[in-house]
């Protein structure tokens, strides 16, 4: 079997569902499983609506309300009446949101959010199945709660791959086009539980390493993978092939490529992974797998935009040693700074962090009681795999570096523009 992942920017709208049909109609469909993301933005109107359920705010129900509409929308763009079974299919689903948001007595944020967010992916592959047999296309549409089992940890859930190995086995027919949620699992006692950071792609390699798929893909709206964010970088060129290894590497430092997590157990079993165009559904794209040398191998450049440069130096001029490492690391855990370099001296320590929730002010105060504490915010992170002179050149050029760091292969530099 193959394994297609299409996430929310292909299916935002009733013209990306078209394309979808249009999409599998060049590349076949028969042994497919298809993994589906929530349209366009819905994850982010659902995170809405459980922001108003927690604040018992007054705008519940408008929320609720306008992602029932854009889903509506689509129905009425998609099929010539509502008489289809698809509206009574969607209102179904609707009607186990708002039982949820009636009845549920749980004060467990995470809990919550996986039982309502999870709604998009239910919606969307609904959507998607129902427009396929409308066209003419069979389909399986699965609940993929049924097949993923997990644990409850809420919004991060761990794969219980014994459970899951045998329910997929089982009851995934092959000769039809099936289609099923990406991100969602279930717990034990059946609530629903989501995958956390890139779930969808990793539906995708848990569903292959249990079928032994042929292949997986993945497709978005770039060619393939680039080496540098065309956003950041003019004459950003296609990756045709990188290997495992590759991926895991650019992910590690910060490039939204393809998450470690999808890869291992394509990985494991040494499952192909092909990055698509959904415009271009016939050109080759990038393909990962096993020992596949960088071609053509090119500079791979990650910028990572508003971080924060800390540098920590010892009161008393004492050497910073591995006890106090031990300690500003277990604080930068605690306080959920995400460090994406290190560099230290005999008494100097500096690291680049992520400060995602702003909590540094609080942490500086702690540090502040046993470190001289320096930073500078609003710093940006290059790293260049594969580096060679011109690469840093072009980085380096019109702005002032901070910090650089040089390995054998990888080259980081901190810089603030000039």
């Amino acid at each position: 079997m193959r394994v297609f992942k299409f996430g929310g920017a292909s299916v935002k709208d009733a013209e990306g569902i078209k394309n979808v049909y249009d999409v599998l109609q060049k590349v076949g469909y028969e042994d497919v499983l298809l993994v589906v993301s929530a349209m366009g933005k819905t994850t982010n109107a659902l995170e809405v609506v459980i922001k108003n359920y927690f604040d018992k705010s007054a705008e519940l129900q408008s929320s609720v309300q306008e992602v029932k509409k854009y889903h509506n929308q689509i129905l009425l763009d998609l099929f010539e009446d509502d008489k289809n079974d698809v509206f009574q299919a969607v209102k179904l689903h609707f009607s186990d949101l708002d039982y949820f948001l009636g009845h549920n007595k749980s004060p467990n944020y995470n809990f919550v959010y996986d039982q309502i967010v999870s709604y998009g992916e239910l919606i969307s592959t609904t959507i998607l199945s129902h427009f396929m047999n409308f066209m003419g296309i069979k389909t399986q549409w699965i609940d993929v709660r049924n097949f993923i089992k997990t644990d409850a940890n809420y919004r991060d859930a761990e794969v219980n791959w014994e459970l899951t190995q045998k329910n997929i086995s089982k009851n995934v027919k092959r000769k039809i086009l099936n289609i099923t949620q990406g991100f969602l699992g279930s717990d034990e006692n059946n609530f629903t539980t989501t995958l956390g950071r890139e779930g969808s792609d990793y539906t995708a390699a848990i569903f292959a390493y249990c079928l032994n798929a042929e292949s997986v893909t993945i497709w978005k709206d770039v060619p393939g993978v680039m080496n540098a964010d065309p956003r950041y970088f003019e004459n950003a060129s296609l990756l045709n092939q990188i290997s495992y290894r590759e991926a895991i590497e650019l992910a590690f430092y910060g490039a939204t490529v393809i998450h470690p997590k999808t890869l291992q157990p394509l990985q494991k079993k040494e499952i192909p992974l092909y990055v698509k165009s959904f415009i271009n559904p016939l050109l080759k794209g990038t393909s990962v797998s096993k020992g596949a040398t960088l071609e053509p191998f090119l500079p791979c450049f990650i910028v990572k935009k508003n971080q924060l440069l800390i540098s920590l130096s010892s009161i008393d001029f004492s050497f910073i040693m591995e006890d106090n490492i031990s300690e500003i690391f277990s604080l930068f855990s605690e306080y959920k700074l995400k460090v994406n370099l290190i560099q230290n001296s005999a008494i100097s320590f500096s690291v680049c962090v992520e400060d995602k929730f702003d909590n540094f002010k609080e942490l500086n105060t702690v540090l502040s009681k046993k470190f001289k504490v320096d930073f500078t915010e609003n710093v940006t992170l290059f790293t260049i795999r594969h580096f060679n002179d011109k690469a840093a050149e072009m980085v380096e050029k019109g702005k002032t570096v901070l910090l650089k760091q040089v390995s054998t292969e990888t080259m980081q530099i901190v810089t603030r523009d000039n």
